[in-house]
């Protein structure tokens, strides 16, 4: 049943960082409910969660989300609680790990949401986001059949930007396409970011997914680092302001967690990107972040004040152990920060007064096995484990040392079992337990999950890919292209009756400019050639190395953008195009060509744009281009921009217009 008593929406409800609980609303909210009874009283509705046929204060949705959690988490029993404390996988009909194009299997679901109580999991549904609207309805109606009738929250990983191919953009399944989160960083217009972020909110919530496990403030120190992409940049004091933009969007306010919002999940704390090497922490080999000192660190910590400012709702802790590493003179402790009580509980929950959900990124109560540390062959999902610093201790002692130090909610796990006889043998209190169960509980009330938990499938064509809403991201993504070289003013290039050569480019984007796409450089007018910052397979047996961007950033011969570039007539106008999803070494490649236009995630379409002058490129370097490897490999990975003498320092660009 549903029941539409009115269009006005619930007052704005902060999660933190308030001085005062938020006034109780009077006004009728939206109620909807498939199996679980409605009550009427005083003229209102509200609906009967516990079926008990009277109105209990945690389904009275006029009290603060505090007040209704407090109620709620002394109704609960010790398994219940539990239950609330690990973020498990949506299981996916015919795929792997969530991951399907079909839909959810609920029969699988139905024992970790009815007998082990979980009520937050990771979506990996690709699939029209109708079609995810239509699954993500029959999660919560299975969530009805609960003691409690506890809404589900669902999460995702960014859907809203690109995964790269050379020629080709992703159709991201119909949600609205913006560049990668480094292209904001490079546009560096924290109203766009804000703006992307607001209009994702809207896109997220139309098909159901409540959390984004999303934005990284993590400093893009270590130009190896294959996760750069999703940062904003080098620099602390504009990766904080455009972290503040994103969780102010999503979240639908800068004072908290509001009805209409998207929990974010700022990440990771803290120092990640300072990887050695450049080896990501999801892999034993890369279990170390090198900090360098004190006052390096600091920036790192720097990096995350707007998520602060902006009271996101969430933050989720590295995986790294950190070197080097000290706060106020105090060493910091050896293990992930996950585990690290003078990381999470003394400096986030102490020094920065952070009283949000602290997720912990995913494997990290998993048992590291010899396979797991160095295979003998490709790795399995059962290899998958991070438990880096604590890997001698078992699964229990990971949980409990997990919670002490301060962790809420347990990221790509369903085992309740370990919380529940951590209590139950007296080595974490009922109090502590409590504590991150309503913190868990208060996002729920603060988004109206308790009230209205489903989606009008039949809107939802009319809030994703709106195309007002996809100019705008067409404009991003061409606008924070940077342009590097413009030998002779080659750019921007007049399209009309030319012919180009623009091997793997859409021929409709090119005769949308008003050229012709020719399949040979000897009868062009203009070569474009795309690429992307190269990359080796340095791990190919470990589960995320293989898939990783690990190693050099330097161009060699054997690439196929030099090939391409040097098989071209000497005399034919070149224009390079460069995603750069690492900093890339254009040393060896530059000489090859009359322009050079960096990307972060651009259509064809919004290339070329840029290159005919039709959007203006307003893009600058978000961080510095080495001029060699051995420059990186001299470098700290700790400090920004810290490569001797780049090619292109953070901030270069070459402005033109048409």
């Amino acid at each position: 049943m549903q029941k539409r008593l009115t269009t006005s929406v619930m007052a704005a409800l902060f999660l933190n960082g308030c001085s005062q609980a938020p006034a109780p609303t009077t006004s009728q909210v939206l109620i909807s409910s498939r199996s679980i009874p409605v009550i009427e009283q005083g003229g209102l509705t509200f609906r009967d969660l516990n079926s008990d046929g009277l109105l209990t204060p945690y389904e009275d949705w006029r009290l603060s989300p505090e007040a209704r959690a407090d109620d709620l988490v002394a109704r609960m029993t010790l398994e219940e609680k539990a239950g609330q404390m690990v973020h498990g996988t949506l299981p996916g009909l015919q795929g792997f790990a969530g991951f399907s194009s079909v839909g959810y299997d609920i029969d699988v679901l139905t024992a970790p949401v009815l007998e082990r109580n979980i009520s937050t999991f990771i979506s990996r549904l690709s699939m029209a986001p109708a079609d995810i609207a239509v699954q993500n309805n029959l999660v919560q109606q299975l969530a009805e059949q609960t003691r409690l009738g506890i809404p589900v929250s669902i999460s995702t990983d960014p859907r809203n930007h690109f995964q790269y191919v050379v020629g080709a953009s992703s159709a991201s399944n119909g949600f609205t396409q913006w560049p990668e989160y480094i292209g904001f960083g490079a546009l560096d217009n924290p109203a766009i970011t804000e703006a992307f972020a607001r209009q994702t909110a809207k896109e997220y919530r139309a098909v159901g997914f409540h959390i984004a496990l999303s934005p990284q403030a993590d400093l893009a120190t270590e130009p190896r680092w294959p996760r750069i992409n999703a940062t904003f940049g080098s620099d602390p004091q504009k990766v904080s302001q455009h972290v503040a933009a994103t969780v102010t969007g999503m979240q639908g306010s800068n004072k908290g967690l509001t009805s209409d919002g998207v929990l974010t999940v700022v990440k990771h704390w803290v120092g990640y990107g300072a990887a050695v090497d450049g080896f990501d922490a999801h892999s034993y080999y890369g279990r170390y972040a090198d900090v360098a000192n004190e006052q390096a660190f600091a920036q790192h910590i720097a990096a995350f004040d707007g998520a602060f400012t902006a009271h996101t709702g969430a933050i989720m802790p590295a995986y790294p152990i950190l070197q080097h590493a000290s706060v106020n003179g105090e060493a910091v402790p050896p293990v992930a920060p996950s585990f690290n009580h003078m990381l999470l509980n003394d400096v986030l929950r102490g020094t920065y007064q952070f009283n949000g959900v602290l997720i912990s990124d995913w494997g990290v109560t998993n048992d590291c096995s010899d396979e797991c540390k160095a295979p003998t062959r490709r790795q399995g999902p059962g290899e998958i484990a991070m438990p880096w610093g604590v890997e001698d201790i078992s699964q229990y002692e990971r949980f409990v040392m997990g919670i002490r130090a301060g962790i809420d909610q347990f990221g790509g796990t369903e085992s309740v079992e370990p919380i529940v006889q951590a209590v139950q043998l007296g080595d974490l209190t009922l109090e502590r337990i409590d504590e991150s169960v309503k913190r868990v509980l208060i996002t729920k009330f603060a988004q109206g999950l308790f009230d209205n938990p489903y989606v009008d499938v039949d809107t939802v064509a009319s809030v994703v890919g709106q195309p007002a809403i996809l100019q705008q991201a067409h404009e991003a993504q061409a606008a924070s292209q940077v342009v590097l070289k413009n030998n002779s003013k080659l750019l921007p290039f007049n399209f009309a009756a030319k012919k180009v050569f623009a091997p793997g480019m859409s021929a409709e984007a090119i005769s949308n400019t008003g050229a012709v796409l020719v399949d040979t450089p000897e009868e062009a007018d203009l070569a474009i050639i795309r690429t992307t910052t190269p990359s080796e397979k340095l791990h190919p047996l470990y589960f995320f190395g293989a898939m990783q961007n690990e190693g050099r950033l330097n161009f060699v011969e054997s690439d196929e953008a030099m090939k391409a570039l040097l098989s071209l007539p000497e005399q034919l106008p070149v224009v390079l195009a460069v995603f750069l999803e690492r900093p890339a070494i254009l040393t060896e490649i530059a000489p090859l060509s009359d322009a050079i236009v960096a990307n972060f995630g651009a259509s064809d379409s919004a290339l070329l744009a840029v290159l005919s002058g039709d959007i203006t490129p307003q893009g600058s370097l978000p961080y510095a281009l080495p001029s060699s490897m051995s420059a990186v490999e001299a470098q700290s990975p700790a400090l920004p921009n810290d490569s001797a003498n780049p090619l292109y320092p953070a901030g270069f660009s070459l402005l033109y217009a048409k």
